[in-house]
């Protein structure tokens, strides 16, 4: 009996000093024998609402920041009727029930050029680049062409220039106007994105409404205007390729 007394004192003695053991070491090394759990996948981050600018919104009831937005974006370039938005770099449109980042637009030009893409290269994302762009949603009856001189004429009429609906036309010689070279050059400078199928066009002759968009940069586009003499613009010359403003006097 005094032996089993003993026996179970020493049992007693040992489990107390393994967890007076345990209670000594440090808990940064307890925690890592501890089996690890394995961390949650990381989500996709959605694209905020305020990131989404809505063609669908614009002039309706309710959506009085969104066209207090779009205002004040487009008053610096002196623009209304010819551009439906202007967007940043890290936002989206929509049209419709189609919703397109304008970074995937933007890396789709990238690449058709082909240019190296630059970004994060956990998120595929190219961040704000500090551009502008107008977008233009091509509505029943719209060519590019009239697009183009829609956008130069909301431009010049903001400086005060009123220009001729025929300004566009070639003399009677058959030869391009000033006007006329100048968009035709514009051409390089657009591009249009198949909102349905979700890639780019290279016809700029097919067109079809609320399923295209027009894509100016505007930081390229009235850059190019502010350089552009109205009273002079008869002496530009194009010549398919670059288009040659005559010398400031």
């Amino acid at each position: 009996m005094g032996k089993h007394i003993v026996w179970v004192a020493c049992l007693l003695f040992v489990v107390i000093g393994i967890f007076w053991y345990m209670s000594t070491q440090d808990p940064d090394r307890r925690q890592s024998l501890e089996p690890a759990v394995p961390k949650a996948s990381k989500k996709r981050v959605e694209i905020p609402r305020d990131k989404v600018i809505d063609f669908g919104k614009l002039k309706s009831e309710g959506s009085e920041e969104l066209n207090a937005l779009m205002e004040e974006r487009k008053a610096p370039y002196g623009i209304d009727k010819s551009i439906d938005m202007v967007v940043k770099s890290d936002e989206s449109i929509r049209v419709g029930d189609r919703t397109v980042r304008m970074e995937k637009i933007l890396q789709d030009l990238k690449l058709q050029r082909g240019e190296i893409l630059e970004g994060d290269v956990d998120t595929g994302t190219v961040g704000e680049d500090g551009n502008d762009y107008g977008v233009r949603v091509v509505q029943p009856g719209d060519n590019i062409w009239n697009i183009h001189f829609q956008l130069l004429k909301d431009y010049y009429n903001h400086k005060g220039i009123e220009v001729s609906p025929l300004a566009d036309e070639p003399d009677p010689r058959g030869r391009s106007s000033g006007v006329g070279k100048i968009l035709k050059f514009s051409e390089n400078m657009v591009h249009i994105y198949n909102m349905r199928d979700k890639r780019l066009e290279t016809n700029l002759d097919q067109i079809y409404p609320l399923s295209k968009v027009v894509i100016y940069n505007m930081t390229h586009i009235f850059a190019l205007l502010d350089r552009i003499d109205y009273e002079a613009v008869h002496r530009i010359e194009f010549d398919g390729d670059t288009l040659w403003l005559p010398a400031e006097q």
